[in-house]
């Protein structure tokens, strides 16, 4: 095993945790910015406010794709099973 193949397989790992947080994330990010303008608008500035849809709609995401990420997940591990015979070599 040189460097190269250590290098992509790490890349292709940092590729596919991004590729199964980057949902969530985003749909984090979109809820606390509209939350925070309507907090804006209304001078409401109460903390629960914030936490409580972002929370909601994050576990709604995860609950919704998660049969996408344990596909994603199950042929990222299949690949690396793949790959143990060629890199002991």
């Amino acid at each position: 095993m040189n460097e190269t193949t250590v290098i992509d397989l790490a890349r292709e790992a940092v590729y596919v945790a991004f590729l199964l947080a980057a949902p969530a994330l985003a749909v984090g990010m979109i809820v606390g910015i509209g939350v925070a303008i309507f907090q804006a608008v209304t001078s409401v500035q109460e903390q629960t406010m914030t936490l409580v849809p972002k929370l909601f709609c994050v576990c709604l995401t995860i609950l919704l794709i998660l049969p996408w990420m344990l596909t994603t997940l199950l042929e990222y591990t299949r690949r690396m099973f793949g790959c143990i015979a060629t890199l002991s070599g």
